[in-house]
């Protein structure tokens, strides 16, 4: 009679206890990878000529759902709708240049970085400008009210070269003044460097800003361990499989970034 009652205590519990989430598995019954991107962040998400959706994000999103065998829904988002998506569970997973702040992760969960961005610059090919020490000296350029300009004045006012700056209202004022020579160098993000060297003939990437590097995570539900841990396998997966360099030489250019924070171990 007591082993009835425990077993009947048992189920009882056992019932009355929410499963846990499972994205992985409800993705795949599901047969489609709901994919969160921003669309506005050339290369890394845009809209191609045809309209249709392309870059860094979009290819990475694809090769997951290829991973799990099942096809992929696109969702396009702005910038403030990368958590709330996640959230409300309108989205399995975001790619969406998102910063693994420890603020954020009280919401959602977050992968081992994907992607990082840094600052730097493009430069007039009659500047000389190889190096950072090259920048002494030399005119520089960037977009008023910006990290870029916030830590460039920092290094002029160190340098003592703050009359060399000229901000612009926008990037690419910024890129047309290097273009036309009226700034040596420009700066701006590492993404936008291939695009910008590949419309102007006379600008080429230039060297890369010492201040910090912006590590970028994939996102999913916070309580999610299952998918999670996929989604760090995915990661891992890329960076094991060349996939990783083969993007960012397509859509960013030059040689990818190392993926791993110096001092900590994944």
């Amino acid at each position: 009679m007591l082993k009835r009652l425990l077993g009947a205590a048992a189920a009882t519990l056992m019932m009355a206890v929410p499963a846990a989430a499972d994205t992985l598995d409800d993705v795949i019954d599901r047969g489609t990878l709901r994919c969160g991107v921003v669309l506005d962040f050339p290369p890394i998400g845009y809209r191609d000529d045809n309209n249709d959706p392309a870059g860094y994000d979009v290819e990475y999103c694809n090769d997951l759902a290829a991973a799990l065998e099942v096809e992929v829904e696109l969702l396009p988002l702005t910038w403030s709708e990368r958590l709330p998506v996640i959230v409300t569970g309108r989205a399995d997973v975001v790619f969406g240049a998102t910063s693994d702040s420890l603020a954020r992760a009280r919401t959602v969960g977050f992968s081992i970085p994907y992607a990082i961005y840094f600052a730097q610059g493009v430069v007039n090919s009659e500047s000389g400008i190889e190096s950072f020490e090259d920048i002494r000296g030399k005119r520089v350029a960037a977009a008023v009210g910006t990290v870029p300009e916030q830590e460039w004045l920092k290094i002029a006012e160190e340098w003592g070269e703050e009359d060399l700056y000229q901000g612009y209202q926008s990037e690419n004022e910024v890129f047309l003044a290097v273009a036309q020579g009226k700034a040596d160098i420009g700066i701006t993000t590492n993404t936008a460097v291939k695009p910008i060297t590949d419309q102007y003939d006379n600008i080429d990437a230039g060297p890369r800003m010492p201040w910090t590097t912006d590590y970028t995570s994939v996102v999913g539900k916070r309580k999610d361990v299952s998918w999670l841990n996929y989604l760090n396998l995915f990661v891992t997966h890329q960076v094991r499989s060349g996939r990783y360099e083969e993007l960012w030489g397509r859509y960013v250019g030059g040689e990818a970034p190392d993926l791993r924070i110096p001092g900590v171990m994944y």
